[in-house]
């Protein structure tokens, strides 16, 4: 699913601050940042807020902070392997673990003994041990290699990196690349892979507010999803765990976002935006809409269908608006001639230097010379590797295809996601127990297949290799009809039996799969060798040009890798000139339901008004830069404690990935209070809610 995101589809406003920010000697200003755990700047809060935190302290937070494989944040929350983070970020698993009979994302699910703590499918939970800096390295196994040579070198390297995490599946290396290629480091996580679910609210309070009320504030979401590590069948032993502040946040208090945004574009050339203002938007979001509109129609046609698709109508409807928001920031003048004024005076820095010149004042031509060709490339590579030849019954058939071919070759000769390591994560996957719904796959690889051919024409060679003499909508019936991938054994089996088992089947996903892979393999290795190996050239020299004139005070474009960002709680003015505060309360979740969705509140809050405390924080802001892959992060105070939970942005942090404006973009939270509150005199978790207090200081 698209990565969690904070973005909405409004008219982008730029402030006059943001530009100002942007037209500064260094991109960074204010409390912007998604900083390193290795290169926080810690000098720089304790001078503001006169609270410097030490090593230690990053190192405690960084431990009891998670990443979720499949696009959140999340953290301990106590010595038993106890994990938070938001609803909408374990709503898959909850999806996963429903049925016809029992709608857990309507009922919402409630583990009440330990051993009704349900395994999710394919779930995995990342914490991050230390960093290892490798850029030396990696520099110098690609050394002056071009092109296809170089990928090679690169994919070989990684692959070499990376196995020094050994056989142990419990542990995974990752080779990073920062500042677009102008640091390398390996981060080396602990990997939970037995992870299971213990609450999961309603989606009626936890989504409260639905579409309307999506990236706005104030809000009112009970957004909490809380999971169990376990290890050898037991619950895992967590030392480094958040507790929970006794007495949560106040206005203007400083507090801290430790997560793994996703994904930012504060760092890329002109000529990239222009691309991705030209030619990716315009592209990308009608076929998006169209896909939103199909799901739309299939979740009428009746209540198992909308069970179904409920999920994916969700991340579908937050890419759409994700996309539109980066849209409109893109499309705005001022906003647009502040980048260009800031790559200006990186330039001119570079030129006042001779020596800088020599090495680097080609490098954005040269780039803008990449993305000519990419646009030569881009329509037939993407949309030859749609989403669903990655997802799904067809998705499980490339995999099975490409892990029987790739894992007959050396390690560091595989692409990368089949190497030794990348293949613990593939297998799990594959081989878990989800549930598959059967017409729904056909709508997908139905819309996919019609895409491919409105896109590359009825007469293209491609397009004849899929379709043959059958239409779109005949092949995905067809393929989903007769396959037998939709059983975990019959993937096991093929996956065990390796090539010789692949090329044997007559299973039509596989025989499709086997007939296209030779053509799509071909199309990616002429598109990395044209396009990605000289674009991480180009912003290779590029960032050594911004370290040359900036240095090291400079956060590096997100990554989905553990980040921590600084601000305080507070408010904002909103559009009409509103001051907005930046509280909400429980009292005001019930003021503002309507009996109607999405505003209808389920009857256990309803039932538990009369126990409740109305005036506890319910939602509240702060300005800690974020992103999406945010959704799950814990904000804490300067001890190090819980007080509130992220889980979305306001409508001024539309333009996120390019830029950040303290001045209105606004991180929301639902507070530590109200998170308390619910889960005691709502839902009764007094397991659950003994285990956090105990876990108390």
């Amino acid at each position: 699913m698209p990565l969690h995101v904070f973005l909405r589809a409004f008219s982008r406003v730029v402030p006059a601050l943001l530009v100002a920010l942007l037209l500064g000697q260094a991109p960074a200003r204010a409390d912007e940042g998604m900083w390193t755990f290795d290169n926080f700047p810690s000098q720089t809060v304790g001078q503001k807020y006169g609270f410097t935190p030490t090593q230690a302290w990053l190192d405690h937070v960084r431990k009891s902070s998670l990443r979720i494989a499949q696009g959140c944040s999340a953290s301990f929350i106590s010595p038993s392997g106890l994990v938070m983070t938001n609803h909408h970020c374990v709503v898959e698993c909850v999806e996963q673990l429903s049925s016809a009979q029992k709608d857990y994302v309507h009922d919402g699910y409630i583990a009440k003994t330990a051993d009704e703590e349900k395994t999710c499918p394919a779930f995995e939970l990342n914490q991050l041990v230390d960093i290892t800096d490798v850029t030396a390295q990696v520099r110098a196994a690609i050394g002056d290699k071009t092109g296809d040579a170089a990928n090679k070198a690169l994919h070989a390297e990684q692959a070499r990196l990376e196995q020094a995490c050994g056989p142990d599946k419990t542990l995974r290396c990752d080779v990073v690349s920062l500042y677009h290629g102008g640091v390398y480091d390996v981060y080396r996580y602990k990997r939970y892979d037995d992870v299971r679910l213990v609450f999961a609210p309603e989606y009626a309070v936890a989504q409260f507010g639905g579409d309307p009320d999506n990236f706005n504030f104030p809000r009112y979401d009970f957004d909490i999803g809380v999971l169990r590590a376990y290890e050898n069948g037991k619950p895992a032993v967590t030392p480094d765990y958040l507790r929970w502040s006794p007495t949560g946040s106040k206005a203007g208090q400083l507090v801290f976002t430790s997560g793994n945004p996703g994904g930012t574009d504060r760092e890329l050339t002109m000529a990239q935006l222009y691309y991705q203002r030209d030619r990716l938007f315009p592209h990308q979001q009608p076929e998006l809409a169209e896909y939103r509109g199909l799901l739309e129609e299939f979740s009428k046609l009746g209540p198992a269908q909308a069970r179904e698709a409920h999920e994916v109508l969700f991340f579908v409807e937050n890419a759409f608006k994700e996309q539109q928001g980066e849209e409109d920031a893109l499309l705005d003048q001022q906003f647009m001639q502040s980048k260009i004024d800031q790559e200006n005076k990186l330039r001119a820095a570079v030129a006042a230097k001779p020596e800088l010149q020599a090495q680097y004042g080609s490098a954005w031509d040269d780039m803008a010379k990449v993305m000519g060709e990419r646009a030569k490339l881009d329509t037939r590579y993407y949309t030859t590797n749609s989403y669903f030849f990655q997802q799904g019954l067809l998705g499980n058939a490339f995999t099975l295809v490409r892990a029987g071919a790739e894992r007959a070759k050396p390690n560091g000769e595989r692409l990368p996601e089949y190497t030794d390591q990348s293949l613990v994560s593939v297998q799990q996957y594959l081989l878990a127990p989800i549930p598959v719904f059967k017409d729904l796959e056909e709508l997908n690889l139905a819309y996919t297949f019609n895409v491919i051919r409105r896109d590359l024409g009825a007469d293209d060679p491609f397009v004849h290799g899929l379709l043959g003499t059958e239409s779109p909508d005949q092949l995905a019936h067809r393929l989903v009809t007769d396959t037998k991938l939709d059983d975990p054994a019959v993937r096991k089996a093929l996956y065990d039996g390796g090539q010789a088992a692949i090329d044997k089947s007559t299973d039509p996903m596989i025989v499709l799969a086997l007939k296209l892979d030779p053509t799509l393999r071909a199309q990616r290795k002429e598109y990395e060798t044209r396009v990605d190996a000289p674009l991480r050239a180009a912003a290779e020299r590029i960032a050594k040009a911004r370290f040359a004139v900036y240095g090291t005070s400079i956060d590096p474009d997100a990554t989905f890798t553990a980040r921590l960002s600084f601000g305080t709680v507070k408010g904002f003015t909103n559009g009409l000139g509103e001051v907005v505060p930046p509280y909400t309360t429980i009292g005001g979740l019930f003021a503002r339901g309507s009996g109607a969705p999405p505003f209808a509140l389920p009857e256990s809050w309803l039932t538990a008004k009369p126990t409740l405390d109305l005036a506890t924080p319910m939602n509240l802001s702060s300005d800690n830069d974020i992103v999406g892959g945010n959704s799950g992060s814990p904000l804490i105070d300067s001890k190090g404690d819980i007080v509130g939970l992220i889980f979305d942005g306001n409508i001024f942090s539309l333009g996120g990935s390019y830029g950040f404006d303290p001045v209105t973009n606004r991180a929301v939270s639902v507070d530590s209070r109200a998170l308390l509150e619910g889960m005691r005199k709502v839902y009764h978790l007094e397991r659950i809610v003994g285990e956090i207090q105990a876990a108390q200081r």
